[in-house]
């Protein structure tokens, strides 16, 4: 079987997005700056705040996926309000800079889950399924890269394929207890795995912010920017998943390697 023309072209669109998965190159383009301006910037403790906030916020991620993303019915992803939201929580963010990021940070993260799975709906997503729900957290691991990723370990299936065997132990323990037991194994595993990938775009983001003539009212455009970034990965992400349900992993997976992404 071969993917229609509509759902190539879909492929291609996901993939573009899937594969420029920068954050610090969008901040340097809108704000004529480059990110490592803002790094210089930052204190020593920064790294020790940025890991601890991004490990907080995801653990509160796991936790509202798996108790209320499937409370919302079908509808199309409202990706304007949940900019909105987060937009007055990086004001904030920008105007109390480093120290207002383990109260900005969760409170972002979440919003902006919301806003994943309702593009994971839009994508016929049956949220109500822990794999489903793991899914949508998994989006938090697409849009950066670790520093421990070698050439070979940075493209959207490698990611995936890596995360693959802690998102199924954490589906399987998340079925069985839910998310009660945070400290269960399944789940710091696959809250560590995610974390290398998110903390490096929190440390983007917070990069930015630090750029003295940002401020608040450019905190809160960053963290417009922030969500855009994650929505943008999110749909790649669901495309990629639809068509994987409709023509098979191996299929997709194949067409993906090789579709032009020239116009």
């Amino acid at each position: 079987m071969n993917l229609s023309n509509e759902d190539l072209e879909n492929l291609r669109d996901a993939r573009a997005l899937l594969e420029n998965p920068s954050l610090a190159a969008r901040i340097a383009n809108a704000l004529g700056t480059p990110i490592e301006r803002g790094l210089k910037l930052l204190p020593a403790s920064a790294s020790e705040i940025i890991n601890h906030s991004t490990r907080v916020a995801l653990e509160k991620a796991l936790q509202l996926a798996v108790t209320s993303l499937d409370r919302r019915a079908l509808r199309p992803p409202s990706n304007l309000f949940h900019k909105l939201v987060v937009a007055g929580t990086g004001a904030g963010g920008g105007a109390f800079g480093l120290a207002g990021l383990p109260v900005e940070l969760p409170i972002s993260t979440m919003v902006m889950l919301r806003s994943i799975a309702d593009v994971a709906r839009s994508e016929g997503e049956l949220i109500a399924t822990p794999a489903a729900k793991l899914a949508c957290v998994e989006v938090f691991a697409l849009g950066g890269r670790a520093t421990s990723d070698d050439a070979t370990e940075t493209g959207y299936f490698a990611v995936r394929a890596a995360l693959q065997q802690v998102l199924a132990e954490a589906a399987q323990h998340i079925a069985q207890k839910g998310v009660a037991h945070q400290g269960a194994p399944a789940l710091v595993r696959v809250i560590a795995q995610i974390a290398s990938r998110f903390g490096i775009v929190v440390s983007e983001k917070v990069a930015a912010q630090a750029i003295p003539v940002i401020g608040a009212a450019g905190g809160a455009f960053v963290n417009v920017l922030f969500i855009d970034h994650y929505q943008d990965i999110a749909r790649g992400h669901f495309v990629i998943r639809r068509l994987e349900r409709k023509y098979g992993g191996d299929l997709v997976k194949a067409a993906y390697e090789r579709v032009d992404l020239a116009r």
